[in-house]
C-alpha cells in the first residue's frame, strides 16, 4: 500500500493543476445539485420489527388517510385568574381565534374546543387542534406567522395562549459557535506549523471536502428521505476528520523536507507513510458509521452512511488534493525561519553552522514519553481511576425521544405542554393508541368492548376514549390517557401491562391487540437501541480489531486500543448524563432543560468515538512501530514516536474538540448533546488514553507488545503502513545536500 500511495502523492504533486481542477469541478457539481434540489423535509421515522411500528403500519392499511403526515399544532388557551373559558367573554375570544386560524392557506382543519370536548374539567384551559396539508418542515413561513399572529390576537383579549406541536418545527441551523470552532482550529494550526500557508491547507481542504459532502447530501435529501440533521452531523464529522487528516499529511511532508528531500519526493513519502495511516484511520471511522445499520433504524442508518461518505471524501482529499496544493504553495509551506522549501542543493550551510540541531533538543513529547515510561504503573492506575470516576453517572442513564416536554422552559412549545398537563393531566401529552385487529373474529365489536373494559381496569390509567372503527368494522382504535407523564417509569409499565392484557385477549378470541403512539414508539426505540448495543459493539470492534492486527501486526496492541476506547466512551457517556440528565454545569453549556438522554445518542456516540479513537491510535502507534521496525528498543521507540507525533496529535485533538464543541451552541437537543459528547470523548481519548495509557501499557509490555503468532504472521497481508518499502525509493539525487540548515522536525512539541 505504501508504494501505491507514494506514487499517488508524487502524481498529485506533479499533476497538481489537473487534480485541483477535478476537485473544484466536483465541488461545483455538488453545489449546483444542492441549489436545484427540493428542500429536505423531516425524515420519516420508523423502527422496523417493533410492536408500535407494526401497529402504525396496520393503521395505514386499515385507516387510509388517517395517518397523513401533515403538520399539526395545538393552540392552548388559559382563562385569566378567576374566570372560565365557558363564560361569554372567554368563549368569544377562543372562537374568534379559531375562526382566524381557519383562514390559513395551508390549513386542512381546525377543531372547535367546545364541540370537540377539548375543555378542561375546571373550564380554565382549552385547546384547538390545527391540521395542515403539508409536513411541518415544509410549511411556509407565512403559515407559521399566521399561526403566531392568531395566538397574539387572542392574548390581546386577556387570555394566556401557547402553541405546541410540530407546526413550529424548523430545520436546525448552524450558528456562530460553529464558526468559532473553525477559528480555534485555525489558531491551533498556525501555532503548530508557524506558517499561515501550512495552517491554511488543512482548513481549505477540509472545507472543500465538507462542501462536497454536505452539498451532495442536500442534493439527495428529498430523494433518499434524509432528515435535516443528517447534513449537520456529516458536517460535524467531516470537518473534524478533514482537518486532522490533512494536518497529518502536511506535517509529515514538512518532516520529509526537513530531512533534505525535495518537493515531489517529500510529497510522495508523506502520502506513502502518513497517508497509509490516514487510509486505515478512515476505514475504522467508516466501519463504525456504516455499522450503525445493524441497529435497523433507517434514520440512524442514513445518518451513519451520510457521515461515512464525508469521511471517505476527506481521506481522498488528504491523499490527492493536499499534495497538489502543497505543490502550488512551494516554499511557503515551511515556517518563515526555516529557509527555502526547494533550496538549491548545497545551500549556504556555513551561515547556520553555529545552530544547535533541533533533533538534539528534547521536545515536550520526548519529555512526556520519558516521564511515562519511568512510571508506567502509577500513570496507568491514575488514568484508569480518573476515567472510571467520570464514567460512574453512565450507570444511571435514562433514554427517551424528545418531545415538547424536553424543550427549554422559555419556549411556547414547552409552555403549551405544561398547560395541557395542568388542565388534562400529565399523561395527556403522551396518549397511548391501542389498536385492535378483530378481523376474522365472530363478533369484532364485542371483542373491542372486552378490550376497553380490560383497559379501564389497569393501574395508572386516567381515561379511555370510546373506540373508533374503520369502515370495514373489523379494526378499532382506543386512546388510553396515562395518569403519569410520558417519560415516567409508570407509563412504561402501563405499556407492558396493556400488551400483557392484549396477549390474553388474543388467546381467547384470536384478535390482535397492539399499542402504538409516540410514547410507545419512544419506549420501543429505546429498548431496541439498548438491545442492539452489544451486537453493534461486537461487530464494529471485531472488524476494527482485525483491521488493526493487519496494520500493527500485533495482537496486544489492537486489544489495548479497544479497551482504551471503552474507557473513554464510558467516561464521555458519564459526562453527558451528568450534564444533560442531572444538570451539572448545565447552565454554563446552555442546557435549559434536563431529562432523559436522546435514545439514539449513546449508540451514535459509541460509533463515532470508536472511529475517531482509532484515528489517534493509528497515527500515534504507527510512528512508534515505525521506529521499532527500524531497530529501536521498545522504550526508545515510544520516545521516538512521541517526539515525532505528540505535537501533531495534540493539535489534531484540540482542533477536533474545538469543531465538536462548536455544535454545543445548537438549539437542537440532539446536536447539542452529540457535540458535547464527542468533544468530551475526544478529550478523554486523546489526552488520557492515547497520550498516557498507551505509552504506559507499551512500556509495561516491552517487546511483547508486538507479539504475533507465527501462523498468523504468515497469512496476514503486509500493508507496510510504516513505509518500509519506500526506503530504497528515494534516489540520491532526490535528497538535498545535508546540512545544519535542514530542520528534522516541523515544530517542537
Amino acid at each position: 500500500m505504501a508504494t501505491f500511495l507514494y506514487r499517488t502523492g508524487r502524481f498529485a504533486f506533479r499533476r497538481r493543476h489537473f487534480v485541483v481542477l477535478i476537485w473544484v469541478a466536483l465541488l461545483a457539481l455538488a453545489g449546483v445539485g444542492a441549489a436545484n434540489a427540493p428542500a429536505a423535509g423531516s425524515s420519516s421515522f420508523s423502527v422496523p420489527g417493533t410492536e408500535s411500528q407494526k401497529a402504525f403500519d396496520l393503521l395505514d392499511e386499515r385507516f387510509p388517510g388517517a395517518g397523513a403526515d401533515g403538520a399539526t399544532a395545538r393552540v392552548v388557551f388559559k382563562a385569566p385568574a378567576g374566570e372560565k373559558l365557558t363564560e361569554p367573554a372567554g368563549k368569544k375570544a377562543v372562537r374568534k381565534a379559531v375562526a382566524e386560524l381557519r383562514q390559513g392557506a395551508e390549513v386542512a382543519s381546525v377543531d372547535d374546543p367546545y364541540t370537540a370536548g377539548a375543555v378542561s374539567k375546571d373550564r380554565t384551559i382549552a385547546y384547538a387542534r390545527v391540521a395542515y396539508d403539508v409536513p411541518g418542515m415544509e410549511l411556509r413561513d407565512s403559515s407559521r406567522e399566521a399561526l403566531e399572529t392568531a395566538a397574539e390576537h387572542a392574548r390581546d383579549s386577556g387570555l394566556t395562549v401557547e402553541i405546541g406541536g410540530d407546526a413550529l418545527q424548523t430545520a436546525p441551523e448552524t450558528g456562530a459557535t460553529e464558526v468559532i470552532g473553525i477559528a480555534v482550529a485555525a489558531v491551533v494550526l498556525v501555532i503548530t506549523f508557524g506558517s499561515l500557508v501550512s495552517a491554511g491547507l488543512p482548513l481549505v481542504t477540509a472545507l472543500i471536502g465538507v462542501g462536497i459532502g454536505v452539498s451532495s447530501i442536500t442534493a439527495l435529501a428529498s430523494t433518499l428521505d434524509l432528515g435535516s440533521t443528517t447534513s449537520i452531523l456529516a458536517m460535524m464529522i467531516g470537518l473534524a476528520v478533514g482537518i486532522d487528516y490533512a494536518l497529518f499529511i502536511v506535517s509529515r511532508f514538512r518532516a520529509e523536507l526537513a530531512e533534505g528531500r525535495r518537493g515531489e519526493e517529500a510529497a510522495g513519502r508523506a502520502v506513502g507513510t502518513a497517508g497509509s495511516a490516514v487510509v486505515f484511520a478512515g476505514l475504522t471511522v467508516v466501519i463504525a458509521l456504516v455499522g450503525l445499520s445493524v441497529v435497523d433504524i433507517p434514520m440512524l442508518t442514513k445518518m451513519g452512511v451520510a457521515a461515512a461518505g464525508t469521511v471517505v471524501i476527506a481521506v481522498l482529499i488528504a491523499l490527492t488534493l493536499v499534495p497538489a496544493l502543497i505543490g502550488f504553495a512551494g516554499k511557503r509551506v515551511r515556517p518563515a525561519n526555516a529557509g527555502g522549501l526547494f533550496r538549491r542543493r548545497g545551500g549556504d550551510a556555513r551561515h547556520h553552522a553555529h545552530r544547535v540541531p533541533r533533533a538534539e533538543r528534547p521536545n515536550m513529547g520526548t519529555r512526556w514519553a520519558r516521564f511515562v515510561i519511568r512510571r508506567p504503573v502509577a500513570v496507568l492506575l491514575l488514568c484508569v481511576a480518573a476515567l472510571g470516576a467520570v464514567a460512574v453517572p453512565a450507570g444511571s442513564i435514562e433514554l427517551g425521544l424528545g418531545d415538547d416536554g424536553s424543550q427549554p422552559a422559555s419556549t411556547t412549545q414547552r409552555r403549551a405542554y405544561d398547560l395541557l398537563s395542568e388542565g388534562f393531566g400529565p399523561g395527556f401529552n403522551g396518549p397511548l393508541v391501542v389498536v385492535t385487529d378483530a378481523k376474522g373474529t365472530d363478533d369484532p365489536r364485542g371483542v373491542v368492548r372486552d378490550v376497553a373494559a380490560d383497559l379501564k381496569g389497569l393501574d395508572d390509567v386516567a381515561a379511555v376514549t370510546p373506540a373508533t372503527f374503520n369502515k370495514a368494522g373489523d379494526t378499532a382504535i382506543i386512546t388510553v390517557v396515562p395518569a403519569s407523564k410520558p417519560s415516567s417509569g409508570e407509563t412504561e409499565e402501563l405499556v407492558g401491562a396493556i400488551r400483557a392484557a392484549g396477549g390474553g385477549i388474543t388467546d381467547r378470541t384470536g384478535a390482535e391487540v397492539s399499542v402504538t403512539g409516540t410514547t410507545a414508539l419512544n419506549i420501543d426505540t429505546s429498548q431496541k437501541l439498548t438491545d442492539a448495543m452489544l451486537p453493534y459493539l461486537a461487530l464494529v470492534v471485531g472488524l476494527a480489531f482485525l483491521l488493526l492486527i493487519v496494520v500493527f501486526r500485533s495482537v496486544l496492541v489492537p486489544l489495548k486500543a479497544a479497551l482504551g476506547f471503552l474507557l473513554s466512551v464510558m467516561a464521555a457517556l458519564g459526562a453527558v448524563v451528568a450534564v444533560f440528565q442531572w444538570g451539572w454545569l448545565g447552565s454554563l453549556l446552555g442546557v435549559e432543560q434536563t431529562g432523559p438522554i436522546m435514545s439514539m445518542m449513546p449508540i451514535f456516540l459509541v460509533g463515532v468515538v470508536f472511529g475517531l479513537a482509532m484515528d489517534y491510535e493509528v497515527f500515534l502507534v504507527t510512528r512508534i512501530r515505525e521506529a521499532h521496525v527500524h531497530g529501536e528498543r521498545p522504550g526508545q521507540a515510544i520516545v521516538t514516536g512521541f517526539r515525532h507525533s505528540a505535537r501533531v496529535v495534540t493539535a489534531a485533538a484540540v482542533i477536533m474538540i474545538a469543531v465538536f464543541a462548536g455544535f454545543i451552541g445548537s438549539h437542537e437537543a440532539m446536536i447539542k448533546s452529540i457535540g458535547f459528547g464527542l468533544a468530551t470523548a475526544v478529550f478523554f481519548d486523546a489526552f488520557v488514553v492515547r497520550m498516557a495509557i498507551v505509552p504506559a501499557v507499551l512500556a509495561l509490555l516491552g517487546r511483547r507488545a508486538w507479539w504475533l503468532p507465527s501462523w498468523l504472521d504468515r497469512i496476514l497481508p503486509n500493508v507496510d503502513v510504516e513505509g518500509e518499502g519506500l526506503r530504497p525509493a528515494g534516489a540520491a539525487d532526490e535528497v538535498e545536500a545535508p546540512g545544519p540548515a535542514a530542520e528534522p522536525e516541523p515544530a517542537r512539541a
